[in-house]
């Protein structure tokens, strides 16, 4: 079972810079200290003092899914067979091997782990749910939730 996240304290200015980042991740960072009323350097600084302690992870691309070919969401309740420790960190190893699985949340409910499935139609969906997540180790059943429209949706 993993951790729970050790919480970092933050000023206005680091909450400043963090929405400003989450707004718009390509801001350069004499923009970012101009929009958070600080000097470059001050605001380098917080900037790599959030990067280092881990409250920012990364910078990514948002990429259109659909101008991929990948519009069809799926949502997959998988019950286990074992929930003993080990069965759940074998699960979780092995979920994370599956590019298709997008999120994969442990869920306090009659089933285990709530999976958000991105693939190109309903038919990659209906193979990757049978060769891939009903292959995980420890599954008993799965049941599936197909998304009719996106509403709202990180990074969008």
């Amino acid at each position: 079972m993993e951790k729970k996240a050790e919480t970092v304290d933050l000023d206005e200015f680091d909450r400043k810079i963090v929405a400003t980042l989450r707004a718009d991740g390509r801001i350069t960072v004499t923009d970012l200290a101009s929009k958070v009323g600080l000097s470059k350097t001050p605001c380098q600084v917080r900037l790599r003092k959030l990067i280092d302690s881990g409250v920012i992870r990364g910078f990514a691309a948002i990429v259109d899914p659909a101008k991929l070919g990948l519009d069809h969401v799926a949502f997959a309740e998988v019950k286990l067979s074992d929930t003993r420790e080990a069965a759940l960190r074998e699960f979780n190893t092995a979920v994370r091997r599956i590019p298709e699985v997008e999120e994969c949340h442990m869920i306090a409910s009659s089933f285990d782990y709530l999976l958000k499935v991105r693939t190109s139609d309903i038919r990659r969906y209906r193979a990757v749910l049978g060769e891939k997540i009903s292959s995980l180790p420890h599954v008993a059943s799965t049941s599936t939730f197909v998304a009719m429209e996106t509403v709202k949706e990180a990074g969008r």
